[in-house]
């Protein structure tokens, strides 16, 4: 499967160059601007002191001819070993500077990136794979930091230097001047056209470069299936489609490269050797030009294609990085959907300390739906007209088929979405109104495939309350019955877990992510299907530890095997996005509708599994 269908084209959109996304990458300077004003201040004083040389030259060289060895030669030479150390320290100056603004920019790119990351909604992932993201915090970061000081530094550099050097060629003779200053129409096309090219070619090799990270990405995570289903080949075969692609994005982007250089390299060439030949002409023809002069202007004029070379160098790295600049700036810029609103976020800054608004606690007693409607896309709505009201301390169990819009209530209900229409209040106030962060904080989830961060299993448990002391771990680990099977590791509490838990089995998770969810004393607990992938033995002791868990607390329960839910408040058989039954476990089964179709297929086919065991025992 390709991770084409994830790409935001739009993001790519356009073809000249924007001179408004870099001054906002820019921005991220600021808060280094010692080292900022440093660099650029060092880049001018450099091409003053490389204007001077072939003028200090050109008087030692004068002062020799004429056969004047004394204090003024003298003078002349203490001048240019000055400029020559001046340069030396200067140059120490820049790059030190440089690496401290590359590496600064870098860490604020980054920082700012994770931190936006952690603020955007379920939606923005719904439609990004995991390596599309990663490769912006990551290689656009880099692409970005790493370009910046040099670009900057070569234009003030660059830009100073080449106004110093036709300054002096003007000086010394305004006509050979021209001949060299000729060739910047030319430069100017030239870099016009290219620039073109280059900002499209590099924008196609970011794109295919993100898509093959998610693809990458993707193949490792379900290196198991693809083994399991013999897919080997079709994987690779897919992958080096993609491979492919960046091959040939990437030829044709250094070709582009590789001819503009070259054609900057030949104007420059072209102008001085003109120059060169119009001088040595004015030579022969007993011009006033001394010998010195003639050799400072031929030094000029092999300079005078440094700095076009590497202005151009930079303008070429700055289109191949356009389109990382785009994608970081452009994440780091995206408005979240779902966040405080202006008058939410004014109150929680003039909230007193320790209340609601400011982090605090308060007691949620009821949540309700009031005509909510919901989709992900407009002509498939997945809720319409939707209405409950869940008390402090019910549990409401949600059941139906796949797609009929549990995991969404759920969803809605934790506002990692929001509704398209209609209301959820909180205790009578639409929790839009409330702080986000506030009610976010109140919530314990645990999902049917828990995930778990690499570390010890003490760090994995206090992760949603890193204050907690060692034995408020071990009471929550022993609240959901999982103290026991932890002391049995060994290391107990300071076991690894492995990367996403890959050392314990799936119920062991689901303990550790219970006992994560009681530290930090949620008010409102969300449960999805947190048994349906464990055996019967550890089920038993995931539920115990649910029933003592949901205890005195607003719950949602997502079920698949309705055993583990017969003693829900209530029961939501949900259809297409609406209640179709609703009451007890009790009341459902008598009124044999849905739910009781339901609960005897399902009884039926456990019977007949644990027969089958039962028979391959014998």
């Amino acid at each position: 499967m390709s991770a084409s269908p994830f790409i935001q084209e739009e993001e790519y959109a356009g073809g000249r160059f924007d001179w408004s996304l870099w001054r906002r990458i820019l921005g991220h300077a600021r808060s280094h601007r010692r080292w900022f004003w440093t660099m650029i201040c060092s880049g001018l004083v450099l091409a003053g002191t490389e204007t001077l040389l072939p003028i200090s030259n050109a008087w030692l060289i004068d002062e020799a001819v004429a056969g004047r060895t004394g204090a003024a030669f003298m003078w002349y030479a203490i001048l240019y070993v000055a400029l020559v150390t001046a340069f030396s320290i200067i140059v120490w100056i820049f790059i030190r500077a440089a690496g401290h603004l590359s590496t600064g920019v870098a860490y604020d790119l980054r920082e700012q990136g994770f931190a936006r990351l952690q603020t955007l909604p379920f939606s923005y992932y719904d439609t990004r794979p995991t390596g599309w993201l990663v490769s912006r915090l990551t290689s656009d970061c880099t692409k970005i930091s790493g370009l910046l000081p040099w670009f900057l530094l070569d234009l003030a550099w660059g830009s100073s230097f080449l106004t110093g050097i036709a300054v002096a060629m003007f000086i010394l003779d305004w006509q050979l001047a021209l001949w060299v200053l000729v060739i910047v129409p030319p430069l100017a096309l030239v870099s016009w056209y290219f620039q073109r090219k280059l900002l499209r070619s590099s924008r196609l090799v970011r794109r295919t470069n993100s898509i093959i990270t998610g693809v990458y990405n993707e193949g490792l995570m379900g290196v198991r299936t693809t083994r399991t289903l013999a897919r080997e080949d079709e994987s690779l075969a897919e992958f080096q489609e993609q491979s492919g692609d960046l091959k040939r994005f990437t030829i044709r982007n250094s070709l582009q490269s590789a001819v503009y250089l070259p054609c900057i390299i030949s104007l420059g060439a072209v102008g001085v050797g003109m120059a060169i030949w119009k001088g040595g002409v004015q030579i022969q023809a007993g011009s006033d030009l001394s010998l010195g002069d003639l050799i400072a202007f031929m030094q000029f004029a092999v300079l005078f294609s440094m700095p076009i070379q590497e202005i151009a160098a930079r303008i070429t790295d700055l289109q191949a990085a356009q389109a990382a600049a785009e994608r970081i700036q452009t994440l780091i810029e995206t408005v979240p959907e779902i966040r405080d609103s202006p008058e939410v976020a004014e109150a929680m800054r003039s909230a007193p300390p320790g209340g609601p608004e400011d982090g605090g606690r308060s007691d949620i007693t009821t949540i309700e739906f009031k005509h909510v409607d919901f989709w992900y896309k407009p002509d498939e709505p997945v809720l319409l007209d939707f209405n409950l009201r869940v008390a402090d301390g019910q549990t409401v169990a949600l059941v139906g088929a796949t797609g009929g819009g549990k995991s969404t209530i759920a969803s809605l209900a934790a506002r990692f979405y929001e509704p398209r229409r209609g209301e959820i209040l909180i205790d009578g106030v639409e929790y839009r109104q409330r702080s986000l962060h506030w009610y976010q904080s109140q919530l314990g989830v645990v999902l049917q495939t828990p995930h778990l961060f690499s570390g010890t299993i003490r760090e994995n448990i206090r992760y949603g309350r890193l204050d907690a002391s060692q034995a408020e771990v071990e009471q929550a680990a022993r609240l959901v019955n999982a103290h026991n099977f932890i002391e049995s590791h060994d290391g107990g509490y300071d076991a690894e877990v492995g990367e996403g838990g890959s050392k314990l089995s799936v119920g062991q998770r689901q303990l550790i992510a219970l006992a994560r969810a009681v530290l930090a004393d949620p008010q409102i607990f969300i449960m999805d299907e947190a048994t349906s992938s464990v055996d019967t033995e550890t089920e038993q002791l995931i539920q115990s530890a649910i029933d003592t868990v949901l205890a005195g607390r607003i719950a949602f329960v997502i079920a698949h095997r309705l055993s583990t839910i017969r003693a829900a408040d209530v029961i939501l058989v949900i259809d297409h996005g609406r209640i179709v039954e609703q009451g007890t476990h009790r009341e459902l089964l008598a009124a044999k509708g849905r739910y009781w179709r339901l609960y005897t297929r399902q009884e039926a086919e456990e019977e007949e599994a644990a027969m089958g065991r039962d028979g391959r025992a014998d």
